[in-house]
């Protein structure tokens, strides 16, 4: 029998000076942790620190005041221990039982990781502005309770640069490799970045969680926020932005936020108000405070020592000496010129920059499934999304399918504009079963739990560029609902569009006209699917009273290829022809604006948009390129509906469609919608036409097809292991 492996030795780090009371209870916390070493590093205490270390079993390592440095006193530490993994925590942060082990959990996800950090959580009489804020900065880093790896700074994801050495760990290897700066303030957040140049990853470990909150009086807090920010700014170059007006305006917003956190918390209205005046000076002291710190080189040194928490003015008194300016701070000796901070979040297309820099990743023989006939293992990559969207349904829609037919997915959401950046995988698997479809499928954030798949699917033009950076995948498609490229103007995200066909992805084009296009326009082959009707949810009510005067009007005017002005001019055209008609636009939440009175539903369930068709006497829905799904969906309801000819509705519908299509021009569709509200007799032949079209289009049978062109994906990319 094989004997265990043993796991890896652990040493918790404390530096110390003048911790007392709180620094007993940290200690008790941090012996009952079980390391291998404990070591408290004090650097001139005087108030009995050192035999309260002594007596909680820490090994105590005295240092001279002068010669302590964030950084270099923690290097100190790793060379004074053995441990693979080195913890570190601050005089005043107590660590909650399991904390160490968190951490050990945290690094065998990836032997990768460097450095792995946990929440800080506030202590019962922690302030409310401060009790609020750790709650909404950590909150969002692992919404799901699992551990977050981040493989470099411009991973997708809430403050993926962050690192605090008040409670965070690292692997010994990384710190031998990697030492920490030799700076003032936030020399973990420089090893953050130095590690992810490094090739190393960082972890968010939920569950290692310490009581930490710095609740000082008023004025000690804003001479804390001006050396945290000042040693930001000497590590990262920030500076804070300098706007009076933007300052009040953001103090009130956090101000109100700190109430409304109160009142959830069933804190009386008289106490909210109290708080609010506090919360209001704290907020913008804060901000103020760190304006002056980020520019604390510029100010003079007895200034510096004045403000500073620590006393120190950063020449001089053993800290460095403040940072040249770079060549980002001179202004131009020719035109007027002023330093603009690096934006707070990762550039939304960084993942195209990634594919072209460091290449696609190989597809992986492993991963390929051993009955090529059998159930696959579908990794579905889809962009941010918004109810009501067309898109997403279809895509939904497929999924719920493709689990019908025995297929186990998982979708993995690709959100680099931050369209869902408080919302956890399990909001935003919410909101699908909420506004779309009740899927079984596991939802993911971001690729950090990426575990592979025998098929990835993409869903958009940008989602290819984020499933070619994944590994072990069998193969890849491509899930083509329009010709993206048509989308923009000439631009670079025109350019980035068209090159997705160029990468391999086998393409599963929502008609036979798409394919048709992606194979002429970009070579290759394809396969090909109708959309389908629901037709439990749209078909005709008898209960509902068909009116003779109503257009309904997916009124989706901010999708361009929507043709909105075209639409709008159109439905004004016809308006001004007739004073009997009534407008209902849906589809988007804001109204039109439309110069004629109308009436607006917004954005409608399924359910009821089946019942506005059923009640409508014409449907108006412009696609300029794809067909839509909205005007089967209307058929299914009886509804006949105008779309513009031209495009790709005569080859989506055949050679007789059951739509009226009308020139692109405003008197065409106005008279193509005049006629069906004038022609009885056309209307109950659109109609008919429309029910009998739509009866042979099932979702089942889209999914099927969809199904054969992802085993067609398996099949034409073949590998050799």
């Amino acid at each position: 029998m094989d004997s265990p492996v043993p796991g890896p030795t652990t040493a918790i780090v404390i530096p110390v000076k003048n911790g007392m009371p709180l620094l007993e209870e940290v200690l008790a916390a941090a012996a009952s942790q079980g390391a291998d070493e404990l070591l408290v590093i004090d650097s001139g205490s005087t108030d009995g620190s050192v035999d309260a270390a002594r007596a909680a079993g820490f090994e105590v390592l005295e240092i001279a005041p002068e010669t302590f440095g964030h950084g270099r006193t923690r290097n100190l530490a790793v060379q004074r221990t053995t441990a693979d993994i080195v913890a570190f925590l601050t005089q005043d942060a107590t660590p909650l039982p399991g904390w160490l082990q968190a951490y050990v959990e945290a690094f065998a996800v990836d032997a990768r990781i460097a450095a792995a950090y946990g929440p800080h959580l506030p202590r019962p009489d922690t302030s409310p502005m401060i009790a609020r804020e750790l709650t909404d900065f950590f909150g969002p880093m692992s919404p799901d309770g699992r551990v977050q790896v981040q493989e470099r700074a411009d991973w997708p994801g809430w403050q993926v640069g962050f690192l605090s050495n008040a409670n965070a760990a690292y692997r010994r290897s990384a710190l031998e490799q990697i030492p920490f700066r030799d700076v003032e303030y936030a020399e973990d957040q420089a090893f953050a970045r130095d590690a992810f140049d490094g090739g190393w990853f960082k972890a968010y470990q939920p569950r290692a969680g310490v009581l930490h909150a710095h609740d000082y009086p008023w004025l000690s807090f804003m001479r804390r926020y001006f050396d945290e920010y000042r040693g930001l700014h000497e590590t990262t170059g920030y500076r804070m932005s300098f706007y009076p007006a933007g300052i009040a305006r953001d103090a009130l917003v956090e101000a109100r936020a700190d109430a409304q956190w109160l009142k959830e918390r069933g804190v009386g209205v008289g106490t909210r108000r109290r708080w609010m005046l506090r919360a209001l000076r704290h907020h913008a002291g804060r901000r103020l405070a760190g304006v002056a710190g980020s520019r604390a080189h510029k100010l003079p040194a007895p200034v510096r020592r004045l403000v500073s928490l620590e006393g120190r003015d950063g020449v001089g008194d053993g800290g460095p000496t403040p940072p040249a300016e770079t060549p980002a701070d001179e202004v131009s000796a020719v035109v007027a010129t002023r330093r603009i901070e690096p934006g707070a979040y990762a550039e939304p297309y960084a993942v195209v920059a990634e594919v072209e820099t460091r290449g696609v990743e190989p597809l992986d023989p492993a991963w390929r499934p051993a009955d090529e006939g059998g159930p696959l293992e579908i990794a579905i990559v889809v962009p941010g999304f918004r109810p009501g969207s067309g898109g997403h349904a279809t895509i939904f829609t497929l999924i719920e399918q493709l689990e019908r037919f025995g297929h186990r997915c998982s979708i993995w959401l690709h959100d680099p504009f931050g369209m869902h950046l408080r919302q956890s995988p399990a909001d935003v698997r919410d909101d699908i079963r909420t506004h779309f479809r009740h899927l079984e499928a596991s939802v993911h954030v971001g690729f950090g739990e990426w575990r592979g798949a025998n098929v990835v699917l993409a869903t958009g033009w940008d989602t290819v560029y984020a499933s070619l950076r994944l590994d072990r995948t069998g193969a890849r498609a491509y899930l083509v609902q329009d010709h993206e490229p048509e989308f923009f103007p000439t631009s670079a995200e025109r350019l980035w569009a068209e090159r997705t066909y160029g990468f391999g992805l086998h393409p599963i084009c929502a008609s036979r006209w798409l394919a048709e296009l992606v194979v002429d326009q970009h070579g290759g082959g394809a396969s090909w699917f109708d959309l389908g009707v629901d037709h439990e949810i749209y078909h005709e009510h008898p209960e509902v009273e068909r009116r003779t005067d109503t257009i309904a009007f997916y009124g989706r005017t901010v999708t361009p290829r929507r043709a909105g002005p075209l639409a709008t001019m159109a439905l004004t055209e016809l308006a001004r022809r007739r004073n009997d008609v009534r407008i209902v636009s849906f589809g988007w939440s804001s109204p039109l604006g439309l110069t004629v009175a109308h009436q607006h539903a917004g954005v409608l369930r399924p359910q009821e948009l089946s019942k506005l068709y059923a009640e409508s006497t014409v449907g108006l829905t412009l696609s300029l390129t794809n067909y839509s799904l909205v005007p089967q969906e209307m058929l299914a309801c009886g509804l006949p509906c105008v779309d513009v000819a031209g495009f790709s509705s005569e080859v989506a519908y055949g050679g007789a469609p059951p739509l009226d299509l009308a020139e692109a021009t405003v008197p065409a569709l106005a008279d193509a919608l005049e006629r069906l509200l004038s022609d009885r007799e056309h209307w109950r032949r659109r109609s008919a036409e429309g029910l009998a079209f739509v009866r042979q289009h099932t979702w089942e049978n889209a999914a099927r097809k969809v199904e054969a062109g992802l085993r067609e994906a398996l099949a034409t990319q073949r590998v050799e292991a």
